[in-house]
């Protein structure tokens, strides 16, 4: 499996509000994804994705959300998700050598602040199984809403990890560097630092056909930076990453 078939979700971010009907409204996704073969490749795989967002939260005194399930103004919460696919070697000729990686489960948590035609947003998670690195996503939409049934969005995204995660996904051990040099590659030896791992952009546009059911396509790009852009994996395969999906929603109310 590659990194192209992933299921990526985060909790929406959720605003505090009073006075909410004491219902819990979450909304589901599945479709098509175009992505990156691995962090780095320049080839292009097509799979799965999903989404999973919360418009409202009512549990005991904690109470989120608005009562018609649209994201609220102000401060806001929730929780982030991300599944990342395995890597394996023998299915990229340019990595042989290279150490299998496992699939990746990611849990961590999220705060934003709305207004009604923007949002900015930090997530932080950590590994749970695969890895035990700490991730960070920092960004912000300006939001357009031509009609009811149509909210466009489009803002920056910064990708952040730790030395752990740099390595893994970007780092070259003297040994694998080896053995891929045996089997006629070009990855050199490089211990990879986290940081800033890579910046770019996001645009969506979200159309509901109903109160229930609905549409989400997803466009981002993204350039490596840091110690990601300068990893021989990056180097000698793409500096850039775009990824496109499109999801059919149904929101479910409870």
């Amino acid at each position: 499996m590659s990194h192209s078939i992933r299921f990526l979700a985060t909790a929406a971010l959720v605003g505090l509000a009073s006075g909410a009907a004491a219902q819990n409204t979450v909304t589901l996704g599945v479709g098509p994804q175009s992505a990156p073969a691995y962090f780095g490749s320049d080839e292009t795989e097509v799979g799965a994705t999903g989404s999973f967002s919360v418009q409202e939260l009512n549990f005991g005194p904690l109470r989120s959300g608005g009562s018609e399930g649209g994201t609220a103004n102000g401060f806001g919460y929730g929780g982030s998700f991300r599944y990342i696919g395995e890597r394996t070697a023998a299915d990229y000729d340019e990595l042989a050598g290279l150490n299998d990686l496992d699939q990746v489960i990611e849990l961590g948590g999220s705060v934003s602040y709305a207004i009604e035609m923007a949002e900015v947003f930090a997530q932080v998670r950590f590994g749970v199984v695969g890895h035990s690195s700490l991730v960070a996503d920092l960004g912000g939409n300006l939001i357009a809403r031509p009609n009811d049934q149509l909210t466009l969005k489009v803002g920056p995204r910064l990708f952040f990890g730790d030395d752990d995660y740099a390595n893994r996904y970007f780092g070259v051990t003297a040994q694998e560097a080896v053995a891929n040099a045996a089997a006629g590659g070009t990855l050199t030896a490089y211990d990879a630092q986290g940081g800033l791992l890579s910046r770019g952009i996001e645009a969506s546009a979200a159309y509901a056909f109903n109160p229930d059911w609905g549409v989400t396509a997803t466009v981002r790009y993204d350039e490596y930076t840091g110690d990601a852009e300068n990893s021989p994996i990056v180097v000698q395969g793409s500096d850039t990453a775009t990824t496109a999906s499109l999801v059919v929603t149904r929101r479910i109310s409870f």
